[in-house]
């Protein structure tokens, strides 16, 4: 049985009510991952994070991820400050360190298994030379793992549109300079389509991956539309996801593009296509046993 979720990037423009996620739960999904922008969710806040505790325990949704800070406000995609965590400034990269640290100790009131972090800043936001470097973005990786490890939260580098984070880039850096680490990878459909083959990428980071985010576009910039409302060839990469035996959360990362619940109402409709694509696949495999 395949388990969605809905990542509350669909709310990003509101602060997340109770209301937001009762909604998540209602259209049927299983999980949610949250996404840690302080204009959002006040992840400093202990009052805002007990009262997510209770309104996840209310809606029954399981939060198996928190998307880690990339900026300090979104709203009606324009981006405040950034968060990079490859930039080379020492002071800057200690302000990007400050707000992981924050986001992370979520985990202490609600247990989650995955930190889902950017490696830099998308190529899309024009970053500076000095925002997307390698050496910083290693050395952000060491300290972001040293203070997940003991609250049993494992980090996950999303695939996204710079050098450093395309499917072989990330693993190559996790074999080559962050050996030892236990690190996972998070495949974000929409990026790798962008970036070139969904199947190749999904293949290529296969012994590292362990979570998704699910959303479509029409290879022009990321849009983060739902499934079939772009140009991605959603049975080839659900049955590539078959393939490699991925067993985790299909998380859908989408924007709100009218309203949310009109949104979520074509969410749930998506969800019931892949899920249907999976069951077919699934009793074929059954026959030719």
């Amino acid at each position: 049985m395949k388990r969605f979720g809905v990542s509350t990037h669909l709310f990003h423009a509101e602060r997340l009510t109770r209301g937001h996620v009762a909604a998540i739960a209602g259209h049927g999904f299983d999980a949610v991952e949250l996404f840690a922008t302080k204009s959002h969710f006040d992840y400093h806040d202990a009052k805002e994070i007990e009262a997510l505790a209770e309104w996840l325990a209310e809606s029954r949704l399981d939060m198996p991820s928190v998307h880690a800070p990339i900026v300090d406000s979104l709203v009606n995609d324009t981006w405040g400050r950034p968060f990079s965590t490859a930039i080379r400034d020492a002071d800057a990269r200690q302000a990007t360190m400050t707000e992981m640290r924050a986001a992370l100790d979520v985990a202490r009131v609600i247990p989650f298994n995955l930190f889902v972090i950017h490696l830099g800043l998308p190529a899309a936001q024009h970053p500076g030379a000095l925002d997307n470097n390698r050496d910083a973005a290693v050395r952000s990786i060491e300290d972001i793992h040293e203070m997940a490890e003991p609250l049993g939260v494992k980090l996950a580098l999303e695939v996204m549109g710079n050098a450093m984070s395309t499917a072989p880039a990330l693993v190559d850096l996790i074999e080559n300079d962050l050996d030892g680490m236990d690190l996972r990878i998070c495949m974000d459909v929409g990026h790798a389509f962008l970036l070139g083959d969904v199947t190749d990428a999904i293949e290529t980071t296969s012994g590292y991956l362990a979570t998704t985010h699910l959303h479509d576009n029409r290879r022009q910039h990321d849009e983060h539309l739902l499934p079939f409302e772009g140009a991605i060839n959603w049975p080839e990469t659900m049955m590539a996801f078959e393939k490699i035996g991925y067993d985790g959360v299909l998380m859908f990362e989408v924007k709100n593009t009218s309203t949310a619940a009109a949104v979520l109402e074509r969410a749930a409709r998506a969800r019931r296509r892949l899920e249907s694509l999976a069951g077919s696949w699934e009793l074929e495999a059954g026959s030719s046993s």
